[in-house]
């Protein structure tokens, strides 16, 4: 049975997210969405998440932060950056500073302009990349600070914190969405959606938790 309270979920029409929002919308009687424009390297993120939300009928909003373009130059800001893994222990060129800072701080403002008591983001710690805005110790400060900053009572919900891609994918099976995910989502930092280009990071990760969840599935069955 749904809960009769309204979520709002940090929505960038990838394969993580679209499935955070199948995830609400099993769980809560009412489901908004925001996607955050930053002037990220693909527009076509913005479309695609545009494009789904649309065909799920979820009220859908999108906020501008291109401050962020300005202060965080990076591989997913700038197209002269190449995409890269971290070396040494450093962090993917992918990293943007602050990102899930302001994202989760503004899908909060807007949570308490339309009344929706959960926040709803994709954030995960074991496929992760390092960065450190995905650590549940992070989302669980941010949410004392948030409920602390709007006197109210918010809870970030992460479904997907504990998960490897390969669980991501049995997830939205189970939510009856993992052909709507493979085929309408744009995970790719080529911005290609669907499988995407095969070769970037974000590519590589994604299609080794599919293969992986496939095989198991047919020994399964």
């Amino acid at each position: 049975m749904k809960k009769k309270e309204k979520a709002v979920v940090v929505f960038s029409g990838g394969q993580d997210s679209t499935t955070c929002l199948f995830w609400a919308l099993e769980r809560f009687e009412e489901v908004e969405a925001v996607t955050f424009d930053y002037n990220q390297r693909h527009s076509l993120e913005i479309e695609c998440a545009q494009n789904i939300a649309k065909e799920l009928g979820v009220n859908h909003h999108i906020l501008d932060m291109s401050l962020l373009n300005q202060l965080a130059p990076n591989a997913l800001t700038r197209s002269d950056i190449a995409v890269a893994d971290g070396e040494d222990g450093e962090l993917p060129s992918t990293f943007v500073p602050g990102r899930n800072l302001l994202f989760l701080s503004f899908a909060g403002v807007l949570a308490s302009q339309i009344g929706a008591k959960h926040i709803v983001t994709g954030v995960c710690e074991t496929d992760f990349s390092g960065y450190p805005d995905c650590r549940d110790v992070f989302i669980k400060s941010l949410n004392v600070t948030l409920n602390l900053s709007m006197d109210q009572s918010f809870l970030i919900d992460t479904p997907l914190m504990w998960l490897n891609k390969e669980e991501t994918w049995e997830l939205a099976d189970q939510l009856g969405a993992f052909d709507f995910v493979r085929e309408k989502t744009l995970t790719c930092y080529n911005g290609i959606i669907s499988d995407g280009c095969g070769d970037c990071p974000a590519c590589n990760l994604r299609k080794k938790g599919l293969d992986d969840y496939v095989s198991r599935r047919k020994v399964l069955s």
